[in-house]
Formats: structure tokens, sequence, C-alpha cells
């Protein structure tokens, strides 16, 4: 066995806040080589960024570190700032979680990796210019010359998370921390990103420290596993040990709450549902966002066809950029159709006003992808849940107060929680706060946009489950907008793909997901990674294969 890259012996993260020490991660203890790849995984706030932040001093200042981090023999928790920045880049690279926010938006992803190259290496423009398109081809973004060129918006999400990859690669380092290196792309791209990171693996015999909370992802790329829970190293094995034989509780707890192609239980709506009114209506909706300056018109969603009726949810699935939010939000009226007709409970809102989409839209609710950023963070959560109630004249006073607290009920959230701001609550809890408002007015129809992209297994499973018992209840109808079809299988009643803003294939979920048709929805179904290394590598190699 060769010496190890990276060697973390009994390392522990605390924060300071309000005069105490809080410990993050605790005794940290791993060994990673070459050419190998180590995941660890856990819970949202388990201490898995705070270890990969904290082996190269990346956290906040309010923190501190003990014990032992080496890379490559060399002590980093004693490194001066002047060693840790020759040590960044050149043996140590970050994937981080977001690409948009990691890569600076005012230069060109040229300019970012010519500036990593000659921060380390004694090489001039031209050098390093031509070094960086060999990177940018590496990675496969499509030409290479002219994308060289193209600043972080003008890049799609997953051509984003391959410039960041091949800025980390820049330097050949001999340790890679990819962290959520896939979270939010859709299967297709993420196993193309898993596929890229592999070969690079092979290539450069760097070694990964993946942090995911993708099980499926860890199945795919892990040879061995380290699973956080509260700060503490609860289990580690090989991928084999602790997918077939796991032995904590806990561990046994995450894996059971991973979603699973085929396992879920059938869901049919009954005779009488199919032949009611429909809720919402689309015939031959095209749906373009007009021309700005410059910016010629763009066309997202062509003949679009569809019908949802009273209590049933329908999966819409497809890449990024295939039109699925484009539609979601056309539904609500709050993009407008260039073509086709639209009806919401009955009434046609296709070329409705503002003042006519007043009264409809008591009849819709929408849960929005990233409740952060859709909460209002200078009120608190029980205004703005009330709020659609109070603009609705619904409510108001003491009957508005009892209405707030029991939808925090409904959405299992204490009363309490009323006079908390978002930044107060989880990532779990805020989206139940998104549903809380969604459902204020008892809608008739709820449009759920990628509402679980961003959150670990556990959380994903207890938010499920709710939606579904909230859906039994009230007996909504849903548009559940996902690119996770292991997802779509636990809530969906049918299925409808998207590819190019058009509708490629519809029908029922498990003809959908076991008798696909068309060429592309074999395709997605093949990318989804499961959470069974042995499985997943047979599946890879089919896809290969059939490539």
């Amino acid at each position: 066995m060769s010496e190890p890259i990276l060697q973390v012996r009994d390392f522990t993260v605390e924060f300071w806040v309000d005069g105490v020490w809080y410990p993050a991660a605790v005794s940290m203890n791993f060994d990673l080589v070459a050419g190998k790849t180590l995941a660890i995984v856990g819970e949202s706030g388990s201490g898995k960024s705070t270890t990969a932040m904290g082996l190269m001093h990346l956290l906040a200042p309010n923190s501190r570190s003990s014990g032992s981090v080496k890379i490559n023999g060399k002590e980093m928790l004693e490194a001066t700032p002047k060693e840790l920045q020759a040590s960044r880049g050149r043996e140590v690279a970050y994937i981080f979680q977001e690409p948009m926010t990691a890569l600076n938006p005012v230069y060109t992803i040229g300019f970012q990796i010519v500036e990593t190259l000659r921060t380390h290496f004694p090489i001039s423009i031209k050098e390093a210019r031509e070094r960086a398109i060999e990177l940018i081809k590496m990675v496969e973004i499509p030409n290479p010359e002219l994308s060289i060129d193209k600043y972080p918006h003008q890049l799609s999400g997953g051509q984003r998370q391959r410039a960041m990859i091949a800025q980390a690669l820049a330097c050949d380092p001999a340790l890679l921390v990819a962290d959520e290196p896939t979270t939010a792309l859709d299967v297709t791209i993420q196993a193309e990103i898993l596929d890229l990171m592999r070969a690079l693996r092979t290539k450069l015999n760097s070694a990964i420290l993946l942090i995911t909370h993708d099980m499926g992802v860890v199945a795919d790329l892990a040879d061995d596993i380290l699973v956080m829970k509260d700060g503490l190293a609860v289990e580690k094995g090989t991928a084999d040990e602790i997918f077939n034989r796991p032995s904590h509780p806990y561990t046994k707890e995450l894996l059971a709450a991973v979603p699973k192609l085929g396992s879920s239980r059938k869901r049919k709506l009954s005779e009488a549902q199919t032949k009611a009114q429909p809720v919402m209506k689309m015939e031959n909706v095209t749906i373009a966002y007009p021309k700005r300056g410059r910016v010629p018109e763009f066309v997202a969603v062509k003949d679009f066809s569809l019908e949802i009726f009273p209590g049933e949810i329908v999966g819409l699935v497809g890449e990024s950029g295939s039109g699925k939010t484009t539609v979601g939000r056309a539904a609500i009226g709050l993009l407008p159709i260039k073509e086709g007709r639209l009806e919401i409970v009955g009434k046609d809102i296709t070329r409705a006003s503002q003042k006519e989409l007043f009264p409809i839209r008591r009849h819709t609710g929408i849960v929005f992808q990233d409740p952060a950023s859709s909460l209002n963070p200078r009120l608190p959560i029980g205004e703005s849940i009330g709020e659609p109630i109070l603009l609705a004249n619904l409510a108001k006073g003491d009957a508005l107060n009892k209405k707030v607290e029991d939808l925090l009920e409904q959405v299992e959230l204490p009363r309490s929680y009323r006079n908390r701001f978002p930044h107060e609550l989880s990532g779990g809890q805020r989206q139940r706060v998104g549903i809380a408002r969604a459902l204020a007015l008892t809608p008739d129809l709820l449009i759920a946009d990628e509402p679980t992209s961003a959150l670990d297994v556990s959380v994903q499973a207890r938010f499920l489950d709710l939606l579904l018992d909230l859906q039994d209840k009230l007996k909504f109808a849903c548009l559940f907008i996902s690119h996770d079809l292991a997802v779509v299988d636990i809530l969906a009643h049918r299925i409808a793909v998207m590819q190019d803003g058009r509708l490629v294939e519809v029908g029922e979920r498990d003809s959908i997901l076991k008798h696909a048709k068309d060429p592309y929805t074999q395709r997605l179904i093949a990318a989804v990674p499961v959470p069974n290394p042995e499985e997943q590598r047979k599946r890879r190699e089919a896809r290969l294969a059939a490539k």
C-alpha cells in the first residue's frame, strides 16, 4: 500500500458563537491514497463540508482546528499563509457545490484558469491560455477555443461545473475535494460529470475526497465511505461493506431513506377522477420569452398539451433547459402564453389580464426550488404564510393567526416558529414553510418546482411523506417538476417527459419507468444512479456501451 496523500488524525473543528465554542467535527481519523475515492456522507449539519473546508483553513475566522492534517507528509494545521497559498490549487484543489457563486462572474472562465496556472507556474500568458484550452477540451466543454472567453453566466449548469473542474485540475493536484459536485444537476449531466471525474482520477492518479448526500453518486464513484452524524464519524468501511452490511443504526436509516426506482407503491386515479373536469388543461401551448433589446425572442416551450385531474400528481421530468419550470410558471399565469389554450379550474386564462388572473390565482399555489430566496428575509414566517390569506380578504386578526398556526401544524412545524425568520430555519424547515404558504388558500392546483433538489435524503424522505399526507387529506392536484426520477416514482400517478421544449412522452408512472418508448426517456432512466455499487457498475457499463 502506498503512503497516504491525505492523513487525518484526531481532527476537530469548533466555532465560537455567543461566547461558547461549539464542536462541528470531532476527532476525525481517516487516510486517503492515490487513485482512490473516499466519500463522506451524512445529513445537512453533520460536519461533512466543515471537515473538508477545515483541511486547508478555508473556514470562517470564528473557527479553530486541532489535531493533525498531513498532505503528502506535510502538516497543514501549522502551515503559514504563504505555505497554504502555495498548496491550494497545486497540491489540493476544491470543486465547490455551486459553481455560479464559486466562479468570479466578472472574469471569463479562461482568465480564471490562466490565473490559477500563472499563480503556481512561471509560464507566459500565451502558454497558460494554451494549457487552459487543453483543460477545457479535457472536461468536454464544446468549442474550447470559443468557450474559453465565455463568462460563467453564458454557460449551462453542467458546463459551469465542468469549468470549475478544469480550474481545479489545472495544476494536476494530488488531492481533489469535491463538495456536492452534482447537486441540482439533472441525471444525464450528473452521469457525464461522474464519468469525467472517474476518468480524470485514473489519468492523473489523484485522490478524491467526495462530500455528498446522494447515495447513488456514492455508489457510482466511492471506494470507501465515512458516515457522519452530529459532527462524529459513526461508521467507516468499503463501499461494499457500507451498502450491503451496514452496522450502525444511523447508516441503516440513511440507506433506508434513499428513494429507489420501482420500489414505490402503485398510485392510480379513480374512474370518477379521470372523468372529472381537469384542474389544469394545456392545449398546443407555445411559450416564448419576448425580445429584449438585441436579445431575440426565445421560444422555450412548443406545442405542449397536458391535463391534470383533481387529486392527481403529474411528474414533469427532463434535463435542464427542457422547459419544465417554464411550463410550471405559465400554468399559474406568471408567464404569458404565445399560442394555444390554457384552462385553470375550467376557466380560460390564455389571454387573461392581471385583474382577471387575481381570482384565478386563489385556486393555485407554487412551491419554489429555493425556499431561502422565495421567502422575504425581513418577515417572520408567520407573516409570509398569512400574507396570501390577508390579500384575499379571507381572514384577519385572531382568525388569521389561528389559520397560520393551523397551517404550521399541517406541515409539522411548532406554532412557536411563526415568529422566526427564514435564516433561523434549516433548509427542510424552510421548504415546509413554502408548502404552508402555497396551501394557505387551499388551492385546487399546486406547482412544486424542484422542491427536494437541495435536501439530503433523510430530510427529503420526511418532506415527501408530508407532501403525500397533505395531498391525501386536501385532494389538491399537483404538477411536480423534478430531475430526480426516483422522487417522481414515489409521488406521481402519471409522468410527462420533456426535451428541448417539447413533450416527448406521457403516461402512467409504471409504463414510463418500466416500458419507456422514446429513446430520450430511456436515456434518462439509464442515467439514474442507484444506491448499490455492483448494480451501478453494471448500469454504467451498459450505458457507456450504448453510446
